[in-house]
């Protein structure tokens, strides 16, 4: 190993250390992923955990997460590389796609449903939760249709209950129950409305189906997003009438809006219960909160006054014991065939967005045709981005430009997007290489965005760098070297998208139609 790829290494594992909530000692820290992981759900199978979260119009979608501790996470694969109606998905569909998604394992088999609340409820499955991963079947169709779960009685009988969007469905606040079929490939009735959260739990949503002790339990959110608690539901029967208790809220802790989750059991027999917390444009992260039992109420939390209703923790003892501290990935060397799995695009991609090339270690990004329709780069497809990896972080990247020298306007650079976003990139103009500051205020709105040519580059290579501090203000720099960079002096704030927090990464981009694009190649792409 040559001292430049120890570096790397060394460097890579601590751009992944530094997201890991793990505290070292037995103790975890919430969030336990501080990233934008919305409307988590899980299941166990075996002593492992399985994730899925909500990925919207986000491309490959579905992320799929493992664990064996509850608070250690590594991302594994995407349950969907391609979003259906393939076509509709060609292009951006901020707020569409896939919303809060549910997983099981049944039957040595993994299940997810996941809902599109323009198309309806579908489902797929697979062997191993590293895929591959069947087609989407559209297991009941309607619009507004949304955060559907599966359950399979002692019976064998499969049901499915989901929630509405008052958005799409112009109702909300209810719950649907359906019979299935056994594969769990179509309803079968109708459904019937099983909970009514009017007027006391309104947007009441998410809701997540077990049984317990001759009781079946329905686990939802309700209160709204950022300002919720969590619900729970119990009957002796599927069908109701239901009982009700708040079990969590946020009580006397900045945890706001806890709720929208899983219930998970260890092999130890413990019970733990993840779900989101809204933090604006770092999106909904991941906690994990102790939970146990009193007369058949779950109690979620800390519950400090012996009331049943607890309140998240910010720090706890481990679920179970585990040395090997991980994290999802957030850097990414571009020395192999395939992206990191951190990386999505804004729609359904085309091969000829990008390319890597594991000989010279680069990602190839070729200029693709801004739409025609284009008021600003918030419904540009091909932007390769991610997530968030924490409250600071400092992303940079090494970039050489290669434009068409016939063709005017050519463009490649970092940006961090949102509702609002910024970046730093390289402007082909003329026969000059210009170096552009770029802002963009109620991006989502249609506005226009604003250019501020910083210098005029001497040479088609260039480092990016953008450093993120606390309340996501973000200030952007360059280097010519790697070494000495010079600093944007003007400041900008994220804001997060349509659902989504911000997210930061590579574009390149050309105005107009030609047989031969330029290129950007990317070096690498390092969090620290």
């Amino acid at each position: 190993m040559t001292p430049s790829t120890l570096c790397t290494l060394i460097l890579c594992l601590f751009c992944t250390y530094a997201t890991a909530q793990d505290l070292g000692n037995g103790t975890y820290r919430n969030p336990v992923i501080n990233a934008d992981y919305s409307d988590p759900d899980a299941c166990a199978a075996g002593p492992d955990f399985y994730m899925v979260a909500s990925s919207f119009n986000c491309i490959p979608g579905l992320p799929v997460l493992h664990s064996t501790d509850l608070v250690n996470w590594s991302l594994i694969g995407h349950a969907l590389l391609r979003q259906p109606p393939y076509d509709h998905f060609s292009k951006v569909q901020h707020g569409g796609g896939v919303w809060a998604p549910s997983i099981r394992y049944h039957k040595n088999e993994f299940y997810i449903y996941y809902p599109d609340p323009d198309f309806g409820i579908y489902m797929i499955k697979a062997r191993s939760a590293k895929g591959p991963w069947s087609d989407p079947v559209l297991v009941k169709e309607g619009k507004g249709i949304i955060d559907p779960c599966p359950f399979w009685d002692d019976d064998g009988q499969a049901y499915l209950i989901h929630a509405y969007a008052g958005s799409r469905a112009g109702i909300k606040s209810v719950l649907t129950l359906n019979h299935m079929n056994a594969a769990g490939t179509t309803v079968t009735d109708a459904g019937i409305l099983v909970v009514d959260g009017h007027p006391s739990n309104p947007t009441l949503e998410g809701p997540k189906l077990y049984k317990r002790n001759g009781y079946y339990y329905i686990f939802a959110p309700a209160g709204g997003v950022s300002t919720g608690w969590q619900l729970i539901l119990r009957s002796k029967k599927i069908e109701g009438p239901y009982e009700e208790k708040i079990v969590m809220d946020q009580g006397n802790t900045p945890i706001n809006g806890p709720h929208q989750g899983a219930w998970v059991t260890t092999t130890a027999g413990t019970d733990w219960f993840l779900h989101f917390q809204d933090k604006d444009a770092y999106g909904r992260v991941l906690h994990l909160q102790p939970m146990r039992w009193v007369n058949d109420w779950p109690v979620i939390g800390i519950d400090k006054d012996g009331d049943g209703k607890g309140e998240p923790v910010i720090t706890y003892k481990k679920p179970l014991s585990n040395s090997i501290i991980t994290a999802p990935p957030t850097s990414d060397e571009f020395n192999t065939s395939h992206l990191g799995l951190q990386w999505q695009w804004q729609a359904n991609p085309l091969p000829t967005w990008g390319m890597l090339s594991p000989a010279k270690g680069t990602l190839r990004l070729f200029s693709a045709k801004l739409p025609d329709s284009l008021h600003n780069y918030w419904d540009v497809p091909n932007l390769l981005l991610q997530k968030f990896p924490n409250d600071t972080f400092t992303v940079t990247t090494a970039c050489k430009f290669t434009p068409n020298p016939n063709l005017e306007g050519e463009r490649t650079g970092l940006i961090i997007m949102g509702a609002d976003y910024a970046s730093l990139s390289i402007l082909k103009k003329e026969k000059e290489l210009l170096l552009v500051y770029s802002t963009c205020k109620n991006a989502d709105k249609g506005k226009a965005e604003n250019q501020q040519v910083i210098t005029t580059l001497s040479d088609s290579s260039c480092y990016f760098r953008v450093k993120v501090t606390p309340g996501a203000v973000c200030q952007f720099s360059y280097s010519s070297n790697g070494k000495d960079f010079t600093t944007i002096n003007e400041t900008f704030t994220a804001k997060p998208g349509r659902w989504i927090g911000a997210k930061v990464g590579l574009f390149c981009t050309r105005p107009g139609q030609i047989n031969d694009a330029g290129y950007a190649d990317y070096d690498w792409f390092r969090i620290q």
